[in-house]
């Protein structure tokens, strides 16, 4: 099947710092993301067109859906079980205390509803601090990989085989794990070459194609199971951070970008760094579980 997509469509034109954490949540008509740095959830409805912002007391990098208006927040150093509507607090989950300048990065639910989530060196020095971990449905939590220095994605093919990406390397993995969270398979599935920027954020569609977002490279690109590039899509923004499906039909990518290290030739050139995308596509996405509690 040949992938056809719209033209980028700007749905908010802002300047995120580091926009992120793109979530569709289908019973509330609203795609969800954040600007980690401005501490910042942007909640868009598709159907009224209306925005709302929460402001978060921490640096918050993703959200997982619960039910109705309970969420887990990825925090700089916590994983915050919440309802964003009444404010409650249920639970927190602190990470890596023996790390302070750590922080969370990228999150999502796998096809069962377990929550993971991969952590790195906030300052981005050149420190292998990041680690990979599963949150599973009894709020265990179970270290699976480590040595990153910049922890992005994962994107599920089924619940035991994913991809995952070291961005300062400009690699994405594909990894099999065995149902005690023990890797038995790792192995380079694409590394980006230095004219290409960095993998960043990326999805699954309903054919398997992995959708990945290119930081400082302006575009994503698509490609099938074997790594071989099918498709390629242009923005108005130089830093492409985050990419999901959702809407009504679950066939629009949402996109998100930041305006985090440009220059200020760049902010010129790029004169939509930091805004939110739509691109209409003719594949659907691979929808995100909620997270499932069962204790």
């Amino acid at each position: 099947m040949v992938i056809k997509t719209s033209e980028p469509k700007v749905l908010l034109k802002l300047k995120c710092i580091l926009g992120e954490g793109i979530l569709w949540v289908k019973e509330h008509n609203a795609i969800y993301f954040v600007d980690i740095k401005k501490h910042k959830i942007y909640i868009f409805n598709v159907k009224n067109k209306k925005t709302k912002i929460i402001k978060i007391d921490k640096q918050i990098s993703f959200l997982a859906h619960i039910n109705k208006y309970q969420f887990i927040l990825g925090l700089k150093d916590e994983l915050r079980i919440t309802d964003l509507k009444s404010k409650k607090i249920f639970n927190s989950i602190y990470i890596e205390k023996n790390l302070p300048t750590n922080r969370i990065n990228d999150g999502k639910t796998d096809p069962t509803g377990r929550l993971w989530f991969g952590t790195m060196d906030n300052l981005e020095r050149s420190k292998k601090n990041g680690s990979l971990y599963c949150l599973d449905k009894k709020l265990k939590l179970h270290k699976v990989d480590s040595n990153y220095y910049i922890t992005n994605g994962p994107a599920f093919l089924n619940k035991n085989n994913f991809y995952h990406t070291d961005s300062k390397k400009k690699i994405i993995y594909r990894i099999t794990i065995n149902e005690n969270f023990e890797i038995i398979k790792k192995k380079i599935f694409i590394k980006f070459k230095l004219t290409e920027g960095s993998p960043d954020g990326m999805t699954i569609d309903s054919k398997k194609n992995l959708w990945v977002c290119h930081f400082r490279g302006a575009c994503i690109s698509v490609f099938n199971k074997q790594g071989k590039k099918i498709h390629k899509i242009d923005f108005p923004a130089k830093n492409i951070t985050n990419c999901t499906f959702g809407g009504p039909s679950n066939n629009e990518l949402f996109v998100s970008s930041a305006t985090r290290s440009m220059s200020k030739k760049d902010q010129k050139k790029y004169r939509y760094s930091g805004s939110f995308f739509s691109v209409k596509t003719n594949m659907k996405g691979k929808l995100s579980k909620s997270y499932k509690i069962s204790l």
